[in-house]
């Protein structure tokens, strides 16, 4: 059975494992940017296995009236597959539904494509829209 807790008080020592697991290096490269992304971050939900280690976690920033970001969502790839992502995405939607625009972005892949499908997204492109990124030097 998986247990959730909404908006923990984390530590980056309980997240960077798990960042490190499912490979995403640009946080685990920069701790410290890493503990200021959870410290100002609008919502986060964590999830745990009954042993009580945090297997997946969603967090979520934005003003949560007009729009929230999904930023991260992961589950260590041994409890993948088994509805986690689904749990965390779904409690978070339900909480903000009344939020104007849900976005988020990821990897262009089946899927991640079958996975946001799923749960309700629509890919901008399918909407005669499209998104832009920075990418200059920082």
């Amino acid at each position: 059975m998986i247990r959730t807790v909404e908006n923990p008080n984390i530590t980056v020592e309980e997240v960077l494992p798990l960042y490190e697991a499912v490979g995403w290096t640009n946080y685990t490269q920069k701790p410290e940017m890493l503990e200021a992304a959870y410290k100002n971050s609008l919502h986060i939900i964590e999830a745990f296995n009954d042993e009580g280690k945090l297997v997946g976690i969603l967090r979520a920033v934005g003003d949560g009236a007009s729009i929230l970001f999904i930023q991260d969502i992961l589950v260590y790839p041994e409890y993948q597959h088994q509805g986690i992502g689904t749990k965390l995405l779904q409690m978070t939607l339900e909480k903000y539904k009344n939020v104007y625009q849900i976005q988020l972005a990821t990897d262009d892949s089946t899927k991640t494509f079958s996975f946001y499908e799923s749960n309700g997204f629509t890919s901008l492109t399918s909407l005669n829209c499209v998104s832009f990124i920075y990418t200059g030097k920082r």
